[in-house]
């Protein structure tokens, strides 16, 4: 089994999951709606707050997509509780970067002018 695959899957308040038994996993929560159908043998169960995916068995294809699942899934419960960011990391001498001018980003990498 995966290893990413056995971990469980914590349900934040505020999001409702919907699983149906075609392998259809619907996600809703506070910044909207994702919807995503899995492979209809794996056991997607919801209990009690936490989501667990197992797996009817230890095939290499059932392996496989364990831990996809199980990430996807996890990713999803993320995007509609805290939406997608994106962190920059600017590392090195002389390098500045200005982000306070709405969706325009200016880069100041070595040169006299940006």
């Amino acid at each position: 089994m995966s290893h990413i695959g056995k971990q469980s899957i914590n349900i934040p308040e505020g999001v409702e999951i919907n699983i149906t038994n075609s392998g259809e996993v619907n996600v809703k929560g506070k910044l909207g709606e994702l919807s995503e159908t899995f492979h209809s043998e794996l056991l997607i169960i919801q209990k009690a707050g936490i989501i667990t995916v197992n797996i009817p068995s230890e095939t290499k294809q059932f392996k496989e997509l364990h831990g996809l699942t199980r990430a996807l899934i996890a990713n999803m419960i993320e995007g509609v509780c805290n939406g997608y960011s994106k962190e920059l990391n600017l590392v090195g001498v002389g390098y500045t970067a200005d982000a306070s001018k709405g969706n325009y980003l200016l880069l100041n990498l070595g040169y006299s002018h940006p």
